[in-house]
């Protein structure tokens, strides 16, 4: 589930829709969770699937370390790459604010921590790789992870709107690395490798 604080804007032909802030989102903010609406299709499902489905697969869907499809219900299907995004993934558990988002904002993540195919990046950044593949994760992983070090603590501090949506499976994780009783996973909890 995406934050309630975002809407769907078209943004071009080749990169079509994403996800801009409605008013702004304070750093630290929890962006995204997985929640019980989210389609969770296991790989052996996916592949019996017809091959008409593929499309969808590619464009909409990313993989969690499991192999699983991962199928966002609402329009968080349509949040962008950036090699420089304004979220941040905390392990497996969620997406957060990696500063704070304006208003009017786009919210992009990191495509790479989604075990997602090699595709042409578009993002504009000055930071473009020009490529995202998963493969780079591993080489991306310790400035991410020393960056969600550093947002953890934020998380008791800012209002959090998904919380209560958050799978318990997460939740209760991401409680404890709030509160400072557990350490911030490594986003390589999620690297299918």
């Amino acid at each position: 589930m995406i934050h309630p604080d975002t809407e769907l804007r078209p943004i071009s032909a080749a990169i079509g829709f994403g996800v801009f802030a409605t008013r702004r989102i304070p750093k630290g903010t929890v962006t995204w969770v997985l929640d019980a609406l989210d389609f969770v299709l296991p790989s052996e499902r996916a592949e019996q699937l017809p091959r008409g489905y593929q499309p969808i697969f590619d464009r909409y869907c990313f993989r969690d370390a499991d192999g699983n499809q991962i199928l966002c219900w609402d329009f968080a299907r349509y949040m962008n790459h950036s090699c420089d995004p304004t979220t941040l993934s905390i392990g497996a558990l969620c997406d957060i604010a990696a500063r704070d988002i304006e208003e009017g904002e786009q919210l992009t993540c990191e495509y790479a921590l989604l075990n997602m195919p090699d595709m042409q990046c578009m993002c504009g950044s000055p930071r473009c790789r020009g490529k995202v593949r998963a493969e780079e994760l591993p080489s991306l992983a310790p400035a991410i992870d020393a960056a969600t070090k550093l947002l953890a603590p934020l998380i008791p501090k800012v209002e959090q709107p998904l919380m209560e949506f958050m799978l318990p499976k997460n939740r209760e994780p991401l409680l404890a690395i709030a509160a400072g009783k557990a350490p911030v996973p490594s986003c390589m909890e999620n690297h299918l490798g």
